[in-house]
């Protein structure tokens, strides 16, 4: 067996152009399809978790005193629980929209790499 060659072609593999396949297509469409859900998913979740630390901090009044802030705290932490509560089920629409928008591209791509 000879290590070199093996080696060598290895590292060429890395500098040869790649062709566009089929495959590379439909996991492209399959990302582009998923990301929007993904991306408004998780910025959801992050603003939610900071309302939820706000409301907190407000109720245990390290940023605020007095009953005023308690209320407020308890509040703005509610409107936190339930933006971190809708967000999954948003997720779950929002992703079926977008899938919905790729669907006929991605089958279609799916039945002629099934055919081959």
């Amino acid at each position: 067996m000879n290590t070199d060659k093996i080696l060598a072609e290895s590292i060429a593999k890395d500098y040869i152009s790649k062709s566009s396949s089929k495959i590379v297509a439909l996991k492209k469409l399959d990302r582009k399809a998923k990301l929007p859900a993904t991306i408004f998913t998780y910025t959801l979740g992050i603003i939610s978790s900071l309302v939820v630390g706000t409301g907190m901090c407000l109720a245990m009044q390290v940023l605020g005193s007095g009953t005023g802030a308690v209320v407020a705290g308890i509040i703005i932490g509610i409107i936190g629980f339930i933006g971190c509560g809708i967000n999954y089920p948003l997720y779950k629409k929002y992703l079926e929209k977008c899938k919905s928008k790729y669907a006929f591209e991605i089958v279609e791509l799916a039945k002629q790499i099934s055919e081959q």
